[in-house]
């Protein structure tokens, strides 16, 4: 299935390709989609609604995070990722389960590579955590959530050492979802979110490195 135009743009935000700052020009994206100009202008309004780019001028660029609107985020992100946890210990069928362990075991071999790589995976590991819960409210809000995580600009995955933590992480919430154990994996997936944004704002007080 063709993807549209904001589909496209989203991609391409969510990916790196468009970083926090950047300016988004119509006529180049419509060039560089191979689309006309209308559903580019149509992408971009609907982008523009949802917060995802701001007005500088009369030019739209990628939005940006402040220290408030990430501690608020983060705050959401918490709390619905810890109660989608809970409801995957109790709703995730054995299949869902394998296949999350599955995904600990393959990211495994990613440790010490590249973080775009490693975070690719997360947010598949999360995802598919996401669905476990078969609540689909819950799935939707997540979804808008985690578009919003596109705006920042690196991943905590780039600080020294916080990959190999948070694959003990992801490990310690699968066993909990494979226990059943609803409130272990609601704590698992909120001592995870909340250790990756300790690590996001030590990273930008300069306490830790960069790979």
């Amino acid at each position: 299935m063709q993807k549209d135009a904001y589909t496209l743009i989203l991609e391409a935000i969510e990916g790196g390709t468009y970083k926090p700052g950047d300016r988004l020009v119509e006529s180049e994206l419509a060039e560089r989609l191979g689309v006309s100009r209308t559903p580019v202008r149509e992408a971009l309004q609907r982008l523009e609604t949802q917060s995802m780019l701001t007005r500088d001028g009369r030019s739209l660029i990628v939005a940006s995070l402040d220290h408030n609107q990430l501690a608020e985020l983060y705050a959401v992100r918490t709390e619905l990722e810890g109660l989608a946890a809970r409801l995957a210990a109790r709703h995730a069928t054995e299949e869902e389960i394998r296949v999350l362990r599955g995904m600990v075991e393959d990211d495994r071999a990613l440790l010490g590579g590249d973080p775009r790589a490693l975070s690719r995976a997360n947010k598949r590991f999360h995802k598919q955590i996401h669905l476990a819960s078969h609540n689909r409210f819950l799935v939707q809000q997540l979804d808008l959530v985690h578009r919003s995580m596109a705006l920042m600009a690196t991943t905590s995955f780039a600080a020294e050492g916080r990959d190999e933590v948070a694959m003990a992480e992801h490990e310690q919430i699968v066993q909990a979802i494979e226990a059943r154990d609803g409130e272990a994996a609601y704590a698992a997936l909120r001592n995870h979110i909340s250790k990756a944004f300790e690590t996001r704002l030590r990273v930008d007080a300069g306490e830790l490195r960069m790979r």
